[in-house]
């Protein structure tokens, strides 16, 4: 892909003005781009030429104060969309380190290749080539690699130190659940019942509960902005239900509960010590997917590196957690719910990856989706029991006689983990969902 270097500083001439022509009623995507106050806005409309077009500005595009011209100021002849545009963009532009940088800020704004169009380039990467060489670059700034280099960013002199920090936020933090889980279980194998085996079982839980905390506070699976509230709450409906949701509902559909209905410990104990292959394989996702941004010469590349990346991380979270579930039957001699919980795993990983990388939304819908399912059909069949009311629990009831407890959830977390996927593939092989936050 060639880079447009022009001859010039940042307000050298650029190519003869063409001004773009939109539909009635379309947008112009060069006014919401380089924005209303900028230098150039007002180019490329109908019915504008270069010489009546109110964007070009004679100053540098430095600083908002130049070349920001007042009112009724006539631009000269070739009106200068990109000078525009980078004015709007001025900052991103200053510190920037390569090509690639401009260009995931621009998507993320909005910018399509038919957009780019606009700006008189066949792609948004070449116009932002052409924004990253047309910035001045001064001799003393040796921060800043060459825009072919395309290469991982050496190693500063404080890696020696993170390695501690590695250490702990990649091994000893994800392993916590899963021990601290273990560790209860094993205690609960030996207290007699009574009081204190319940204050027990209220604190193990609490503990475990704290450590998953830590580790989606520290490390990969470290969401830029918190979780909202009803992320949290579907979450947690979601791991009691696959806890405990099974042996309730199966008892309520056989006319109980009339005592404690039985926990599924080996599907606790499993997603508990998947909590590790978790945080490995969100760690693979994004650390591939940096290096590829590195290294990619277009978005269209990065996007089709990226993708493969993320379906094998998914693909090898999945695979350790089944054999954690397995191994974890074995060990309790219970066999756990393989369904259920996979794509229960599935769900929250793609679920967390969207939300460490920018997306709340989608997550939301999803994970309250599925444990909307789960609640509706739990009250479903205890609603049942109301005069009148049969029908209600009729189609749970059919699908449990012929598939049993475990499909309920399997069904719920499943299909929202494959609606979740179809989200989560162009949403995270977009090269936006992997710079810095500030940019997005």
């Amino acid at each position: 892909m060639t880079t447009h270097h022009a001859p010039g500083p940042l307000d050298a001439a650029s190519r003869p003005a063409q001004p773009a022509r939109t539909g009635p009623g379309e947008p112009d995507p060069v006014r919401s781009l380089a924005g209303p106050g900028a230098p150039g806005a007002l180019y490329a409309g109908p019915g504008l030429s270069g010489d009546t077009a109110a964007g070009s500005a004679s100053g540098t595009g430095d600083s908002p104060a130049q070349g920001s011209g007042g009112p009724g100021t006539a631009a000269p002849p070739g009106g200068d969309p990109v000078k525009a545009l980078m004015h709007r963009h001025r900052e991103l532009c200053a510190r920037a380190v390569d090509p690639l940088e401009i260009a995931a800020a621009l998507e993320a704004h909005g910018m399509t290749d038919r957009t780019a169009a606009h700006f008189r380039h066949r792609d948004v990467f070449s116009l932002a080539e052409e924004m990253y060489a047309r910035v001045p670059r001064h001799s003393s700034d040796r921060s800043a690699p060459p825009a072919s280099a395309h290469a991982v960013p050496e190693p500063v002199a404080g890696a020696a130190a993170a390695g501690p920090s590695r250490l702990l936020t990649l091994v000893l933090l994800p392993a916590l659940p899963g021990a601290l889980c273990a560790g209860l279980l094993a205690g609960l194998a030996q207290a007699p019942p009574g009081r204190a085996r319940t204050l027990a079982v209220v604190a193990g839980v609490l503990a475990v509960l704290s450590a998953v905390q830590l580790c989606l506070r520290h490390g990969p699976l470290r969401s830029p902005r918190p979780a909202g509230v009803a992320v949290r709450l579907a979450t947690l409906w979601l791991l009691g239900y696959a806890v405990l949701g099974d042996g309730l509902l199966d008892a309520a559909v056989r006319g109980g509960p009339d005592r404690l209905w039985p926990v599924d410990t080996a599907t606790a104990l499993g997603l508990a010590l998947a909590m590790w292959p978790a945080v490995l394989c969100a760690r693979l996702f994004t650390g591939g997917a940096r290096r590829r941004l590195a290294r990619s010469r277009g978005l269209g590349e990065f996007a089709a590196a990226t993708r493969p990346l993320l379906l094998a991380s998914l693909t090898c979270y999945l695979t350790a957690l089944a054999g954690l579930l397995a191994l974890a039957g074995a060990a309790l001699g219970a066999p756990p719910a393989l369904g259920g919980a996979g794509a229960l795993g599935a769900l929250l990983l793609l679920a967390r990856l969207l939300l460490v990388h920018g997306h709340r939304a989608t997550p939301t819908v999803a994970l309250a989706t599925a444990a909307g399912v789960e609640l509706a059909v739990l009250c479903s069949v205890l609603a049942s029991r109301l005069p009148g009311c049969g029908f209600l629990a009729v189609p749970a009831e059919t699908l449990i006689e012929v598939c049993g407890a475990e499909a309920v959830p399997t069904l719920a977390c499943a299909v929202a983990a494959f609606a979740l996927l179809g989200r989560a593939v162009p949403a995270l092989s977009r090269a936006s969902a992997h710079t810095d936050p500030g940019t997005r």
